[in-house]
């Protein structure tokens, strides 16, 4: 979806974060499918942030140390960047990553006001338990995630040995979607923000 504003307004920023850092995980596939998929856009650019490469710290803190504030500059400027995210998850027994939580339980303002999509994988419910469980995180942090998502059921069938799904109408046709969401969300709160800061 092109719009006039997204034709004269600067490309937005997109934060892809996987979520994910368990061995032996498929969250890198999936995010490198759907990055790669979002980059044929010419209205968004995209900055991959995977939590097993930057792992914020592991025990919240109101005063980080050294250590943790080197941490959590891999992250936290990335964030404060975007204007739109979207979430790679997997689930694990119900719900999302711990990893994940941490990372967004870190932070605060830079969600504030910025749209939140989601790519979700698993067995059969395809990740999506884990999505309707970070729905009000995400809330609670003042984000607005968009309505449809991108989803992958038995999720190591459905891919080949290229990292791309074996039938890619459908998944391509989804993340289509979700973009077009998160790119109308981005570029009216982005506006939003500047004329009137946004304040809790």
């Amino acid at each position: 979806m092109t719009t006039d504003t997204a034709i004269t307004a600067p490309p937005l920023q997109l934060a892809v974060i996987v979520g994910s850092t368990r061995e032996g995980r498929f969250g890198p596939t999936v995010a490198g499918w759907f990055a790669g998929h979002a980059r044929l856009r010419d209205d968004m650019s995209l900055d991959v942030i995977d939590l097993a490469e930057t792992p914020p710290p592991a025990a919240l803190t109101h005063r980080p140390g050294p250590a943790d504030a080197e941490a959590l500059g891999a992250v936290t400027p990335r964030l404060a960047a975007a204007d739109a995210f979207a979430v790679v998850t997997p689930e694990y027994n119900h719900s999302y990553p711990a990893a994940l939580k941490n990372a967004i339980d870190w932070h605060h303002t830079q969600w504030h006001a910025k749209p939140v999509g989601f790519v979700s994988y698993g067995g059969i419910s395809g990740g999506l338990r884990a999505v309707e469980h970070l729905r009000p995180v995400f809330a609670e942090v003042h984000a607005v995630t968009v309505r449809d998502t991108v989803s992958f059921h038995n999720a190591g069938e459905l891919f080949g040995p290229d990292g791309r799904p074996k039938d890619p109408a459908g998944p391509e046709a989804a993340a289509t979607v979700m973009l077009d969401q998160l790119a109308w969300w981005a570029h009216a709160l982005r506006t939003a923000r500047a004329t009137r800061p946004y304040g809790t």
